[in-house]
């Protein structure tokens, strides 16, 4: 029961992605990629913890993400976001290949819901530099990747939800 929910900075990707979290009952885990690198950072990790509200429990996991899914058990699983992950696992000069191994693995062997959310990067121009173009690159495999495991991909646009691909078994009209 995996989804995946791309899209830009502040296209609804986040909201989207808790309330199909939220659809479960409580209690959701909400696997936190993100690090307070600066004062400006740690007042949006307080603003984002602030507006979940009720029924979250929030695991800060910046580099071992699969580690993180296994121990979530059978809960419900947002994870948030896979490309602040990414970014995790370059500054920290991890082996990406071998993370991202490792994260599939984990999202096989899960059986209860875990939604992933991703920002859509390869839709800009090309980086000037080397390592915006590996990122570029890492997260669009990356996506590719989970997509290919998922049962269900959106793509978030301006608050609006479009499904790429769903394959629960839903009868369509």
């Amino acid at each position: 029961m995996i989804e995946l929910v791309l899209g830009g900075v502040r296209s609804g990707k986040s909201r989207y992605a808790e309330s199909v979290v939220k659809q479960l009952p409580a209690p959701w885990i909400y696997l936190a990629t993100g690090q307070a690198w600066d004062a400006e950072m740690q007042e949006r990790i307080v603003r984002h913890q602030a507006d979940r509200g009720e029924g979250w429990r929030t695991v800060e996991e910046p580099l071992e993400l699969a580690d993180a899914l296994v121990a979530a058990g059978d809960a419900p699983v947002l994870v948030d976001c896979l490309t602040l992950w990414l970014t995790n696992l370059l500054m920290a000069e991890r082996d990406i290949s071998v993370a991202k191994k490792r994260l599939l693995d984990a999202l096989s062997d899960r059986k209860a819901l875990t939604v992933l959310v991703g920002n859509e990067v390869g839709l800009g121009i090309v980086p000037e530099n080397a390592l915006a173009r590996r990122f570029r690159d890492e997260a669009g495999w990356l996506h590719q990747a989970i997509a290919a495991q998922a049962r269900k991909v959106v793509l978030s646009v301006a608050g609006v939800p479009c499904v790429i691909k769903d394959t629960s078994g839903a009868a369509k009209d």
